[in-house]
Formats: C-alpha cells, structure tokens, sequence
C-alpha cells in the first residue's frame, strides 16, 4: 500500500460490540495477514481498546510467562505490536496524522473506533474522511431501522455530494443468535439491497469468546491488541471471513 487507508467502524446505536470488532479485525489484519496497522480510539469515554492494551501491557510487564511471550510473538512477525491511540472524535483526524508522522513503520490501515452517537461533536467531520465504513447491525427492528437511517443519511448528504471522501459504505450481521431464523436476515438484507447497500457475507455470532481477554488465570487469549487469536477459539468466530473480506474491500485494486 502506497497510502494508509482509513477505515471506520461507525453506527448510531450503542452496545453493539464496535469496539470488539475494531479490536479483533484489527488483530487479524496486523498478525495474520501481514498488515501494519494502528488504531486511534476515539469512543470518548470509555476508551475501551486503549483501555485493553493498557490492560494487558500492565499484565506483561508483571509476568516473566506473558513478557516472553510477547517476545516470542514479535520475533516470530518481524514487528511489534500496533499503535493504539487516546483521542476522541474532534481530535481524532490531527491524532493520527502526528502518530503516522511519529511512525518509523507507516501503518497500511488506521482503524477509527467511533462514538456510538453521531451526536458527539467531530463524529460526521471524521467520518467524511475515512476511505471505508462497515457498519454493524443485529437482526432487531429497532437497531436495524437506526443504522439504515445513519448510513442513507451519510451517503445521501455526505457522500453523494462529494463533501466525504469515502470509498464504501458496508453493513454486516453481528451479534448474531444461532436460534433465530435465518430467513428473518434474508428479509432485512432484501430491504436493504433495494436501498443500495452492501451486506458483508459473514455473520458474527453472539459468541462469549470475543470477551476472552488476556488473564493470569488462563493462557488462551481471543480479544487482544497484542497476541494473535488462540486458533481453536478462532475457529467457527467469523473473524477469519470478517476480516479476509474486509481485506479484500480495501486492497488498492
């Protein structure tokens, strides 16, 4: 990649495991397939993938176990981990142009983990500049009116209109409960497609695993902004498709 490319998980409704998302595809894209990456959080307040490398940077200096793992980690891909930046959403365009500038290893991709509002100042003014945005919804009448309110919203004013310089605007199914039915998501995705929108082909399940943290009190690690996934919890995740599929979006042609 020549330039970085900014890409933004972004959406209306709150509790929709953004952050998590942001985190795990930024994980694959960096240890997996060789992307060099960075994050700039800025879901002021809570900070939640800032907070989680915090975490388990305090956990590795305090274990001789995790500090030789992570040795082993960054020997093994020929870099370290990526950079998660603080910031917030007026902040967050300036953020990362001095980080990429402070970077001696350009990233290819800079995620952007969004307010869960669009009411939060800068949140429309960052997101006009982002190359790519995938937008998570749950088969619920309520989320999925919101997002589809969002994102015609942004094309309609933003990006028709030339004011963002977006490439794509993509949805995709997470959080999704394998005891619903299926044709349900056939019935919102037909909607959807008359409306002019893309629908990512895999379907994040509702699963505890992407809340499995690194931990003194088990060594297998899914959700980490420095350790790859554990390959047995990757499996039947979604992650691998997710983020193969947003690697292929993205990919200069």
């Amino acid at each position: 990649m020549s330039k970085e490319i900014f890409v933004a998980f972004a959406t209306q409704k709150g509790g929709i495991g953004k952050s998590t998302v942001t985190a795990l595809a930024a994980s694959y894209l960096h240890n997996v397939k060789g992307y060099n990456v960075a994050v700039v959080d800025c879901d002021d307040p809570q900070h939640s993938i800032h907070g989680l490398r915090e975490h388990e940077t305090a956990l590795i200096g305090g274990s001789i176990y995790f500090k030789a793992l992570a040795c082993d980690h960054f020997r093994k891909i020929k870099k370290n981990a990526y950079p998660v930046i603080k910031s917030n959403a007026v902040n967050a365009l300036d953020d990362a142009e001095r980080m990429i500038a402070a970077e001696v290893m350009k990233p290819d991709v800079v995620f952007f983990d969004m307010p869960g509002t669009l009411r939060s100042n800068g949140v429309i003014k960052t997101l006009s500049q982002m190359d790519y945005i995938f937008t998570p919804l749950s088969a619920d009448r309520f989320v999925v009116e919101s997002t589809l309110k969002f994102v015609t919203m942004f094309r309609d004013r933003l990006m028709t209109t030339g004011q963002a310089k977006t490439k794509g605007l993509y949805l995709f199914w997470t959080m999704v409960d394998g005891r619903e039915r299926n044709d349900l998501y056939g019935i919102y995705e037909e909607v959807i497609a008359e409306m002019g929108f893309p629908v990512l082909s895999t379907r994040l399940p509702d699963s505890k695993k992407f809340r499995r943290d690194l931990s003194e009190e088990r060594r297998s690690v899914f959700r980490s902004t420095i350790f790859p996934m554990d390959t047995a919890l990757l499996k039947g995740s979604g992650i691998r498709e997710f983020s193969e599929e947003i690697s292929d979006i993205i990919r200069p042609q």
